[in-house]
C-alpha cells in the first residue's frame, strides 16, 4: 500500500465527524457477528451452560477477539470491512501504514470511548435498558464530540498513540 498523498496545507484531510461515526456504528453491526460467533467458542469451549457463570471469562476472551480483528486489519491495510465502505483509512501521523504495537496501543486507548460511561453506570449502579442506552450514547457523543477541539478533527485517542484517521478515496488522486 503506497502512502496516501497529503492536501495543498500538506496534512491528510481527516473524514467528517459525521461518516466516522456512521462508520462507527457499521463497525458496531459488523462486529455483533463476531461477537456472536467468538461467544459461541466460547461457550462450546468451556462447556458455558447459563450466560451469568463464567461471565468474567467470556468478557476478557472477548476483548481479545477484537483486539484480534482490529490490530490485524489497522496493521494490515489500514482498514476494517467497515472501513473501507465508509472510505477511511488509518495511519501513523506521518501518513505510513501502522505497525501492529501502534495498532495495538490504538486498540487498548480506544476503550476510551466507553470508560467514563461504564464507570458512570457502574458506581452509579444505575439498572434497565432505557438508563444504560442513554448514559451509553451520551458518553460515545461526547467522546466523538471532543474531536471538534483538535486542530486536525482526530479523536483523543489518536492524537495520543501518534495515529490519524484520514480520507480514502477508492482511487489514488491524480
Amino acid at each position: 500500500m503506497s502512502s496516501p498523498a497529503p492536501d495543498a496545507a500538506g496534512t491528510w484531510p481527516a473524514p467528517g465527524l459525521w461518516r466516522r461515526m456512521a462508520c462507527f456504528l457499521y463497525e458496531g453491526v459488523l462486529l455483533f457477528g463476531v461477537v456472536m460467533i467468538a461467544g459461541y467458542l466460547f461457550s462450546s469451549l468451556t462447556q458455558q451452560r447459563h450466560a451469568m457463570f463464567g461471565r468474567e471469562g467470556l468478557q476478557a476472551f472477548l476483548f481479545v477477539v477484537l483486539g484480534i480483528y482490529f490490530v490485524w486489519f489497522w496493521s494490515h491495510g489500514g482498514q476494517t470491512v467497515a472501513m473501507k465502505a465508509w472510505h477511511v483509512r488509518l495511519v501513523d501521523r506521518h501518513g505510513a501504514p501502522v505497525t501492529q504495537p501502534r495498532a495495538l496501543l490504538r486498540y487498548l486507548l480506544s476503550w476510551l470511548w466507553f470508560a467514563p460511561a461504564l464507570a458512570t453506570l457502574h458506581f452509579g449502579a444505575l439498572k434497565g435498558g432505557a438508563a444504560i442506552a442513554s448514559v451509553l450514547l451520551t458518553g460515545v457523543v461526547a467522546y466523538a464530540l471532543l474531536a471538534l477541539l483538535h486542530p486536525q478533527r482526530q479523536f483523543w485517542h489518536d492524537a495520543v498513540c501518534g495515529t490519524r484517521l484520514i480520507d480514502a478515496p477508492t482511487r489514488p488522486p491524480t
